[in-house]
């Protein structure tokens, strides 16, 4: 009997706890996609408003040369779009997001703190690192449309008030090249990576060992590893994705 009443005892402890622990990973969802999203936006803004500024002085001057200011717009849309706000965006979030994982979670594993999630049988992966995953996979494609918005905007203004392109010209060609097939596979780039740098700063971080040195080492081949996996991801993908299309201008 005496074991029997102890067992229901557990039981319920271990019920409680993992209803607990459930809350708990909801909030942290929540927390993280805030860190990722919103947190991270005026940043993106203001280095897509100059990037896009000054990829169009770099541009522009060109095709006026050859007196085809038409096709500006569709030009600048089709590299933001495709290539440059992704790219951009990641970038980003390495920059700021990938050290901050791996620094926090790296802190928690040469501290012991980890060791608390196992004394309650809870698995850290979903505990610490599906949130951060999840976060990256939903905020980065929103934090790339903001890029894209913003990059396309900032040429506008560039092109009007130095090369006095009038805006309507402008987003007249560059809505003519803009797509929904690219629109999809830009936001597909984002959310492949989301993954891979939720994921491989969240690895560099649980395996720091050796004190604040090995925080700082985690961190440093964390951020180099993630840059490197966008680059090479995004040929690959930009490989799979755009190499068998015709001219995007040539359709115009």
């Amino acid at each position: 009997m005496f074991k029997f009443f102890r067992s229901c005892i557990y039981f319920k402890i271990k019920k409680k706890s993992a209803i607990e622990l459930l809350h708990s990973s909801y909030f942290s969802v929540l927390e993280q996609i805030k860190i990722v999203g919103p947190d991270s936006l005026n940043i993106v803004i203001i280095t897509a408003f100059f990037l896009g500024m000054v990829f169009t002085i770099q541009i522009v001057k060109e095709f006026l040369y050859i007196n085809a200011a038409a096709l500006i717009g569709s030009v600048l849309t089709i590299a933001f779009i495709r290539e440059l706000s992704p790219v951009l965006t990641s970038v980003i979030i390495v920059g700021r997001i990938a050290s901050y994982f791996t620094a926090e979670l790296a802190t928690m594993s040469v501290t012991e703190q980890l060791n608390a999630l196992y004394l309650l049988e809870t698995n850290p992966l979903k505990y610490l690192v599906l949130p951060r995953v999840i976060a990256c996979i939903l905020m980065l494609p929103c934090l790339n449309i903001f890029s894209f918005i913003t990059s396309l905007f900032s040429s506008s203004f560039i092109c009007f008030t130095v090369y006095s392109i009038h805006p309507e010209i402008f987003f007249v060609s560059s809505f003519s090249s803009l797509i929904v097939q690219d629109i999809f596979k830009s936001l597909l780039k984002t959310i492949v990576f989301g993954f891979l740098i939720a994921s491989i700063s969240c690895f560099w971080g649980l395996k720091a060992t050796g004190g604040a040195k090995g925080v700082g080492k985690s961190t440093t081949l964390s951020v180099v590893t993630s840059l490197l996996a966008v680059f090479i991801f995004d040929f690959l993908l930009s490989y799979i994705m755009f190499s068998k299309l015709g001219s995007s201008i040539k359709a115009l």
